[in-house]
């Protein structure tokens, strides 16, 4: 995880009015006088499989916070799904169209716009709006450098949208020797994170937590072409042993170095290195992830308005502890490289990071009530830097269509400066009611 937050994605704004025009259109074929549904009549006409939900969510502060407003999240937001699978490939458009009293605000992102199709026997193209994500950490991340949304994560929107999504062209390359997948993205897409325009932070140059009164403002990577990101991965299955190999060259996904002229934050260059192995082990599964992050901009971590160069690693094992009642547990690193050059530049007053931030994570799931209720329970803690997250959450399925969801964000921690330790004024409990249909 990173410790800043970045822009929020600026949505498509003829979004509402093509999803908006597609529903008309569903009514109008229901007019006609057919018995079938909207859904069946999209099929019959157009051979568009149409998906989606209608949801509303209510969270709540659970500690006063002078810095933000008491709401963490109140919104309504409607998502369609639609897919077209022709004889060439397969056409994908899914958006949502939000009503945020929170940030007072009606607006329309695209989750998925994109092409799929197989110029050869071998191989896959997905070109467009996509959600990427490869890896082996469970709500941790070391290769996959592809953008998050850490609001939403913080806020108790549904885990969906913790993954946001890029604009890219991916292509897979299958053989009996390794698959292949590579990605570019034309134009940067960063994560979004933190900045105090909804949840509160620690401030460095304030020194103090800020929120609303003092709303980080990034410098935006927006040349295309020349602010592009490149990603690849090679994998392997051999006899149950998932191996794999990463690469990445681009930037870190969070701004993680400051201009002090322009009081902004930046995206400094970026490269990874790493690799990763899943097996059967022990009745359940391990898995072993490691990755060099190479801060180009600051390779001899002299620099310290720049987030030096790290090690990151990754070790977890996940198993059934009973009857429909599974287990996983997660050992994470991370190792700052340079450290003496790190605390020599550090600005007097500065509080200084960890040279080693260690972080362990617990996960439990129940399925009760033939598997309609689900008890989930996942733990953030920190050793080193004494503070930690706990996601409880319950989810009940009603029926095929109707869905209840209630959990909480709680954060707790000695200090402050600390990852999870500035976020304990954005403790929040929240409670959702899903239509699927």
């Amino acid at each position: 995880m990173s410790v800043n937050r970045n822009r929020r994605y600026k949505p498509w704004l003829i979004l509402p009015f093509i999803l908006i025009s597609l529903v008309w259109e569903g009514f109008s074929l229901a007019d006609t006088g057919d018995k079938f549904s909207i859904r069946d009549q999209l099929y019959k006409k157009y051979e568009i499989e149409l998906y989606g939900f209608i949801e509303g969510r209510q969270g709540w502060r659970l500690q006063n916070d002078p810095h933000e407003k008491d709401a963490s999240i109140s919104e309504m937001r409607l998502q369609l799904d639609l897919t077209r699978d022709a004889d060439w490939g397969t056409v994908k458009l899914k958006g949502d169209i939000i009503g945020d009293q929170v940030e007072e605000d009606v607006y329309g992102e695209i989750r998925e716009m994109n092409i799929l199709f197989s110029p050869l026997d071998y191989m896959d193209l997905k070109v467009g709006r996509q959600t990427l994500t490869w890896g082996t950490g469970d709500l941790l991340f070391v290769n996959d450098l592809f953008p998050k949304d850490w609001e939403s994560f913080f806020i108790g929107r549904d885990d969906e949208y913790l993954k946001a999504p890029s604009d890219a062209i991916k292509g897979s390359i299958f053989s009996d020797l390794l698959n292949i997948d590579l990605v570019y993205t034309p134009l940067f897409n960063g994560s979004q994170y933190i900045d105090g325009g909804r949840l509160s932070y620690w401030n460095p140059i304030l020194g103090r937590t800020a929120g609303r009164d003092f709303i980080f403002d990034d410098q935006e990577r927006d040349s295309i072409f020349q602010d592009s990101e490149y990603a690849a991965r090679l994998s392997k299955n051999m006899a149950g042993l998932e191996l794999a190999f990463y690469g990445y060259y681009g930037f870190w996904k969070t701004p993680e170095g400051l201009d002090v002229e322009e009081v902004k934050l930046f995206y400094p260059e970026l490269s990874v290195y790493g690799a990763s192995a899943r097996e059967a082990l022990l009745g359940g599964i391990g898995n072993f992830e490691i990755g060099y992050y190479d801060s180009r901009e600051d390779r001899g971590g002299g620099d310290p308005l720049v987030r030096n160069s790290e090690i990151r690693m990754i070790a977890g094992f996940e198993r059934e502890l009973a009857p429909d009642l599974t287990g996983g547990f997660q050992y994470y690193l991370e190792w700052m490289q340079d450290y003496d050059t790190y605390k020599k530049t550090l600005p007097v007053g500065q509080v200084a990071r960890d040279e080693f931030r260690h972080l362990l994570t617990l996960r439990l799931t129940k399925l009760v009530m033939n598997q309609n209720l689900r008890l989930s329970l996942f733990v953030y803690y920190s050793p080193s830097d004494q503070d930690g997250y706990i996601r409880p959450k319950v989810h009940y399925k009603i029926t095929d269509q109707w869905a209840v969801e209630v959990g909480a964000n709680i954060f707790a921690g000695e200090n402050d400066h600390t990852f999870f330790g500035q976020f304990q004024d954005n403790t929040n409990a929240y409670a959702g009611v899903r239509w699927s249909f």
